[in-house]
């Protein structure tokens, strides 16, 4: 069974049901509710559809009657809880249905018993339903809601004091007025109390939930100066680490989330936590959990972290967490490296970030988020350089959501591609503010990247002829395209072709869609970053300017007209209805009617008494007639019900039609007061210019007056002007004189560079000469000790040669006798002595001399004997008084 033939059955289960409260109606619309609850109807109400607003406000009627059975009940209770899962159609049950005060009214009546099944089913759901929502403190069922709650907190029974303490930390969290109106309670000090014994429950949940009211209740307080002091909170922070880490389910583990973060928006908390010792272990075990496939774990682990990147210094501790023990693999992963690889907490932040569209959009928008904060600490730091690495595995998987999808098959997922590709934008656009990163960003950005997904991005933005109607997905769409175009105008200069493709698009007439809408929204940067890319595109020829301009008035005027409209006050009073009592507009004419036929049976009442009075008519007639009347009543109701549902068709047409229609009537209204203020403007400069010629007519006359002025003055500019000349002539030989002296200080600048090089050149050859000389003296040294050697061989021979002299003297007295010959040894011998002493002086000097003069001497030794010999000769042919045999002279 398809969900419409549902619908159909389960709205004429309702109707029997309601016409006639029997047995096997009320087990028929038991069945089909569950026949419901097991089809995938989780979108019913976010399409907008009539047959579903029917059924469910059908449903509501018959939960909030006090005759239904709680079997009944149940069973919508349980369904309304599948339909709450969504989270739109969970704010369409919030603001449409307001099933905050069905499920209130639910549990008010059966308030005398609070542990009934049913009352906890109610409290458990309102405890999903109202978490992350801010319910208002306007409508009297709240205050019922709330003494409930207060009342029952001091059970015992622990399957009611969870949902009710849950529910109650739902309603206190950044909702002043009802934190207003518990602590205007007379018993508010006694639920301090029962809060307080709570934190030593054994249950981990109920020491949560305890914690997170007392925190919306007296954080600000002197109670909650007392309980969260320096001492407690180092108790405290363990606790809520430990819940989180190992709490007993997701609901418990989002409540420690939730918590942590209203606790460190408190300055004092925030730098206990920032000086808490077991910080970083704790922020260890908590990067563990992104490692879980658990999407809703992982998101609140996320909003955990982006939220305590707001602290000061723990931004830099988040950024040492997560990018020190991320270390590049260099060798081919086996099965043991990819699992230290997959621990790593950046690849787990870049899994989560790049997932495919139909994962949780809330992790991948809170995982480039958390990049966004931790590369802005990056590189405020400076050092961006220990994140090269992660880098190189991180830009691709970014350009890789880029990518435009092949198919685009539902506005939803149209509209999460695009809330991505802005997050993804924004944080290249900070990785573009450091110039070693931005020099990564460019070798993987490609201006065919860009074009393709501005023009995904344009295409889906220029749908309406008013933009300021064409809903979420245009603003979307817009604001990621003005990202997309500040990257490119970043990197222009950059990459290839960038520049070419940035400036051919800002000339595109659909770029004036995305343009007025970011110019004319309330929000600051968006405004901002229109206005650089109008600063870029509006000295372009082709830029659209006067088209940017009349979009702009569109924009402002139907903004205008619905400000002035009377459709927010109808909306507002059929929401105020809505809210009284939930119904559809069929339920809402039914009433119309049955208030009607009330009147009419009044009437028919007052008739009958006035009848009593007259004698002659007869009672019966009369109500005959009127019993006609009420049956054509009743047939003309069933009629107008079976007209409406065509009719709230044609309803939802026409208000799309009216509403295209006030766009265009806007649009006119824009063109028709623009050409009216050009008139206005015109017929303003024809005054203007009528009393400027009267004022040129006067001012013609001044005229004549000054050029009389003007030639005496031109005398007086004459002789100035020849001063001028004669300073000109000045000035040019000071020119000149300057110009030399900056030629000569160039050759001077020169010349000083090439003494520079030669004093260079100079102490390397100083450095090679001191070098030399010291290995001359360490040659010179060796050469004393050879010639102290030498000289010591010297004064030996001189020893001999003294020895020789003496026996020379000898020799000569014995030749006394031979005067002539003694005369010509004496001379011999005086040459002998001068060759000796040349010699000895020689040896002294160098050791060639030495041996030069030992040959010398070996040559005088002969001649010598030769002379002995001689002489010898000369004695035995004179006077043969000496014996040869005994003159023997040798040296």
């Amino acid at each position: 069974m398809d969900v419409t033939t549902c619908l159909k059955s389960m709205l004429l289960a309702i109707r029997q049901y309601k016409n006639n409260r029997s047995a096997v109606n009320t087990s028929q619309l038991q069945k089909q509710i569950n026949d419901l609850t097991g089809l995938q109807c989780s979108r019913l109400l976010s399409s907008g559809q009539v047959l579903p607003s029917e059924c469910l406000s059908g449903l509501l009627e018959v939960a909030i009657d006090s005759k239904t059975s709680q079997a009944l009940s149940s069973t919508i209770v349980s369904l309304l809880a599948k339909l709450a899962s969504d989270e739109e159609t969970r704010e369409a049950l919030h603001s449409s249905y307001n099933l905050t005060r069905t499920l209130a009214s639910i549990i008010h009546s059966n308030r005398s018993t609070p542990d009934e099944p049913l009352v906890v089913q109610c409290l458990q759901v309102l405890q999903r339903f109202t978490y992350s929502m801010r319910v208002p403190h306007c409508a009297s069922y709240l205050d019922d809601l709330l003494a409930f709650l207060m009342q029952n907190v001091k059970s015992r029974n622990d399957d009611i004091i969870k949902p009710c303490l849950g529910l109650m930390a739902n309603l206190c969290r950044h909702n002043l007025s009802v934190q207003t109106h518990i602590k205007s309670q007379s018993n508010v000090k006694a639920l301090y109390r029962c809060l307080i014994d709570f934190l030593a429950h054994n249950s981990l949940t109920v020491v949560i939930y305890a914690l997170s009211i007392l925190s919306s209740l007296t954080l600000n307080e002197e109670e909650g100066q007392k309980l969260f002091n320096a001492e407690n909170i180092h108790q405290t922070f363990p606790l809520i680490f430990n819940i989180t880490v190992n709490g007993d389910g997701s609901l418990t583990r989002n409540y420690a989330v939730d918590l942590l973060v209203d606790l460190v928006k408190n300055p004092k908390i925030a730098d206990y936590l920032a000086n808490y010792k077991l910080l970083p272990a704790c922020l260890t075990e908590v990067f563990g959990l992104l490692h879980s496939k658990d999407s809703e774990t992982a998101s609140k682990v996320l909003e955990l972290l982006v939220s305590l990147c707001s602290v000061t210094g723990l931004r830099k501790l988040l950024c040492e967490a997560v990018f020190r023990s991320f270390r590049p693999r260099r060798q081919p992963a086996g099965r043991k490296g990819g699992q230290s690889r997959v621990s790593e907490p950046c690849v787990a932040l870049l899994q989560w970030a790049s997932g495919p569209l139909h994962d949780p959009e809330r992790c991948c928008l809170q995982a480039l988020h958390l990049l966004t904060e931790l590369f802005q600490e990056v590189i405020d730091a400076g050092s961006s350089s220990t994140v090269h690495s992660y880098l190189e595995l991180l830009l691709p998987a970014l350009v890789g959501i880029l990518q435009a999808p092949d198919s685009m098959e539902e506005e939803q997922q149209l509209r999460r591609h695009c809330v991505r590709v802005g997050s993804v934008v924004e944080l290249l656009l900070v990785l573009c503010g450091e110039e070693h990163l931005k020099n990564l960003v460019c070798q993987q950005i490609s201006s065919k990247l860009c074009a393709s997904q501005v023009e995904l991005l344009l295409s889906n933005s220029h749908g309406s002829t008013c933009p300021v109607t064409n809903g979420h997905l245009s603003q979307v769409c817009s604001e990621a395209m003005l990202k997309m175009l500040e990257l490119m105008s970043r990197l222009k200069q950059h990459v290839l072709d960038m520049e070419t493709c940035f400036y051919r698009i800002l000339q595109d007439q659909r770029m004036v869609t995305p343009l007025s809408l970011a110019m004319t929204c309330q929000r600051r940067e968006l405004v901002q970053s229109a206005l650089r890319i109008l600063f870029e595109a509006a000295p372009l020829p082709d830029f659209p300017s006067i088209i940017l301009g009349e979009s702009i008035a569109a924009n402002n005027a139907y903004r205008e007209a619905q400000r002035d409209s009377e459709v927010p006050v109808k909306r507002m009073a059929v929401q105020d209805a809505l809210s009284s009592l939930p119904s559809c507009p069929s339920s809402k004419v039914t009433t119309t009617a049955k208030q009607s036929i009330d009147s009419l049976i009044e009437k028919l009442q007052s008739g009958l008494e006035f009848q009593e009075q007259r004698k002659d008519v007869h009672m019966s007639e009369v109500i005959d007639v009127y019993e006609q009347k009420i049956s054509a009543l009743a047939s003309k109701e069933s009629r107008l019900e079976d007209l409406l549902e065509a009719k709230a068709l044609a309803l939802a047409q026409a208000d799309r039609l009216l509403a295209q229609y006030r766009c265009q009537r806007a649009q006119a209204e824009a063109e028709a007061r623009k050409l009216a203020s050009l008139l206005q403007e015109s017929e303003r400069s024809k005054e203007a210019l009528r009393g400027e010629l009267g004022e040129q007519v006067l001012e013609v006359q001044r005229v004549k007056q000054d050029i009389t002025q003007l030639l005496e003055h031109n005398a007086r500019l004459q002789a100035v002007s020849e001063e001028h000349q004669a300073l000109k002539s000045s000035y040019n030989q000071l020119l000149n004189r300057y110009n030399e002296t900056e030629r000569v200080l160039k050759e001077l600048k020169g010349a000083h560079t090439a003494l520079t090089h030669q004093a260079e050149t100079l102490k390397k050859s100083h450095e090679a000469l001191r070098l030399q000389h010291e290995r001359t003296l360490a040659e010179g040294a060796e050469k004393d000790k050879l010639i102290k050697g030498q000289q010591a061989d010297l004064k030996e021979k001189e020893e001999t040669i003294s020895d020789l002299q003496g026996e020379l003297k000898s020799q000569q007295e014995q030749a006394s006798e031979l005067e002539e010959s003694i005369s010509i040894l004496r001379k011999e011998l005086n040459k002998t002595e001068q060759a000796r002493k040349d010699a000895s002086i020689k040896a002294s000097s160098l050791e060639l001399q030495k041996s030069q003069l030992e040959a010398k001497l070996q040559k005088k030794e002969e001649e010598l004997n030769k002379n002995m010999h001689m002489i010898a000769m000369i004695h035995s042919l004179s006077s043969n008084r000496i014996n040869p045999e005994t003159t023997n002279v040798s040296l």
